[in-house]
């Protein structure tokens, strides 16, 4: 078989059958489920998408600072976002009901303990559940960082200060459903070598006008843009205060007990960056990256528990399913459908490669350091040859891509936990590119910024790749106009018969902000001192949404004048009557008797 086309047809029709074993099984373990969630990623929503050109006359650009509008890091700003400020919002937006503040923090590191836990913390998750697995994925207990949900802990909520507030509107989706995350990084301090730790809080806001689709997170935009001009910090700190923990008129805060899992979609979670070493003489632990959903757990009515409940990793394949001579039978079907994610992942950009993990073939965790260890993709996936190998090879081939099948799976790799944090730190992706360094195994650090000690310092990767591309998204949206419109394609005769009735097909693409829909009253309309052909105006479906850089094409009859002669047909898209973007190229039509 070996390097047969029968043998690579057998590979792939024993992953298919796989693969569509594991799509109909729901794949349950400690925690929340696959199935009860939608997969986060980084890299996903506008960021990953080049905006449509405009065929508006843009405004002038907005100076934009990335260390005031992207990445905060101030320490004199930064001191109004520590742990117990946040938990006691979380607490607060409860009612107070179910754990205090201390509490809750202490259940987020319970977690990492054997059941039973703390006796004031009972019925909760723990790292032993379902045989210490989540996912079926193996989910190890830590008691370094467990030992902080005993009451006389040290490390304790007050050790948690806030390093960075981080703004990514790159986040938000198409069509503008919410308006992206905005994170808080708190941080275990003071800083020790052996006793790092950080929570990260990942808000995901709601846009509380969808009908506009993106346009109505534009308050949210123009909220972060508008620091950059603010040279005051303590100004710019009463505003980044109130928008954590109050809100923008109109939006809820983003510190909200339901922005992190706890919503129909499950959107938003908080990840660990756990490295609390034992006491001296205790073997070493590796850094270890987990994700928790914060729900409510209302068994106890009439009130209502919070409580972090441990999640899978997202866009974080177990390492093992790389494995070509791996017997766990998702292996097979992971890896049939990790054939259909190359094109995405040879794309040659550092910003844009990207590929898409269904939650069922998601760890439990990343460990971000041990080699050859179960998330080290590379040394799982081996030097060949193999069947695996020779299908990626030949999917590369299709694609007429250079990319090699290690350098495919060394990027699924880099936009993993472990992989983007330090395994992949510095190391070539193929292509000629390099994935950009990572600070010691985190990107927000808990240590002074060289260039400006009233700073934490951010990883170069932040600095000189991934915090320009999202300057460049936000830069992007304040130059698009909230309605525009670029004509794509029309057919339209250039002669038919008196009084005939006839069909025109013309297509244009959503280039501004708004989504084009009914109750946004958007139609297409006759051009200002063009014939109407008996159709005036062409209405847009009920509950349909075009939303921005979608195509619509408009399909209808038309008819032509009694009267012999050349007559004009252009079209414009129009909001309450009113044109806006490029409207079609006029025809001129022959009318013949």
């Amino acid at each position: 078989m070996k390097g047969s086309p029968m043998g690579h047809e057998r590979f792939n029709r024993v992953c298919r059958v796989a693969l569509a074993a594991a799509m109909l099984s729901a794949c349950e373990g400690a925690g929340v489920s696959g199935a009860d969630e939608s997969p986060q990623s980084d890299r996903t929503g506008i960021g990953m998408v080049p905006p449509p050109p405009s065929t508006e006359p843009a405004p002038a650009p907005v100076p934009l600072d990335a260390l005031r509008s992207l990445a905060v890091t101030e320490k004199n700003i930064l001191a109004r976002f520590g742990g117990r400020r946040v938990f006691s919002k979380l607490v607060a937006d409860n009612a107070g009901a179910g754990f205090t503040a201390d509490q809750l923090f202490r259940q987020l590191w319970d977690t990492q303990n054997p059941a039973p836990g703390q006796p004031d913390l009972p019925g909760m998750p723990h790292c032993t559940d379902n045989g210490n697995t989540l996912n079926d994925f193996p989910y190890v207990c830590r008691p370094s960082e467990g030992g902080q949900a005993r009451p006389t802990s040290v490390i304790n909520l007050d050790s948690y200060a806030a390093v960075g507030l981080y703004n990514r509107f790159d986040l938000a989706p198409v069509d503008g459903s919410d308006c992206g995350q905005y994170r808080i990084v708190l941080a275990r301090l003071p800083f020790s070598p052996a006793s790092r730790n950080f929570i990260i809080f990942e808000s995901v806001l709601p846009n509380p006008h969808p009908e506009l689709g993106l346009e109505g997170c534009r308050p949210v935009v123009r909220f972060w843009s508008g620091l950059s001009a603010d040279a005051d910090p303590m100004s710019r700190a009463d505003k980044l205060e109130a928008f954590y923990f109050s809100g923008l008129p109109g939006f809820a805060p983003v510190v909200s007990m339901n922005h992190f899992g706890n919503n129909p979609r499950s959107l938003g979670q908080v990840r660990t960056n756990q490295f609390l070493q034992g006491p001296p003489g205790a073997p070493p632990v590796p850094w270890m990256m987990h994700e928790f959903k914060l729900v409510t757990d209302c068994t106890a009515q009439p009130s209502c528990t919070l409580k972090f409940v441990p999640a899978t990793v997202k866009t974080n394949p177990f390492g093992g399913l790389f494995n070509p001579a791996s017997t766990d039978p998702r292996a097979s079907a992971f890896q049939s459908y990790f054939l259909t994610q190359v094109a995405g992942l040879a794309v040659n950009d550092l910003n844009r490669f990207n590929y898409a993990v269904p939650d069922s073939f998601n760890a439990a965790q990343d460990d971000s350091r041990t080699p050859g260890g179960a998330d080290d993709y590379l040394a799982q996936f081996g030097p060949g040859p193999s069947a695996f190998h020779r299908a990626i090879g030949d999917e590369l081939t299709r694609l007429g891509s250079t990319l090699t099948p290690h350098d495919i799976v060394a990027r699924a790799q880099a936009l993993s936990c472990g992989g983007c944090h330090q395994r992949n730190s510095g190391r070539p992706v193929g292509g000629g590119l390099t994935w950009p360094a990572s600070a010691n195994f985190v990107h927000s650090t808990e240590t002074d910024d060289p260039a400006d000690p009233g700073r934490f310092a951010i990883s170069p990767a932040l600095r000189n790749q991934f915090l320009p591309l999202r300057k460049t998204v936000l830069e992007s949206y304040l130059q698009s106009p909230p309605l525009d419109a670029s004509f794509v394609r029309q057919s339209v005769p250039t002669t038919v018969r008196a009084g005939q009735t006839f069909q025109v097909s013309l297509t244009l693409s959503n280039t501004g902000t708004t989504a084009w829909s009914e109750p946004n009253a958007i139609q297409l309309r006759a051009a200002s001192g063009t014939p109407e052909w008996a159709v005036a105006s062409v209405p847009l479906a009920p509950g349909e949404l075009v939303h921005r850089g979608s195509e619509r094409t408009f399909t209808f009859d038309v008819q032509a004048p009694s009267t012999p002669g050349v007559h004009v047909f252009q079209r414009v898209m129009t909001s309450s009557g009113a044109g806006f973007g490029q409207a079609t190229p006029p025809v001129q039509i022959n009318i013949t008797p």
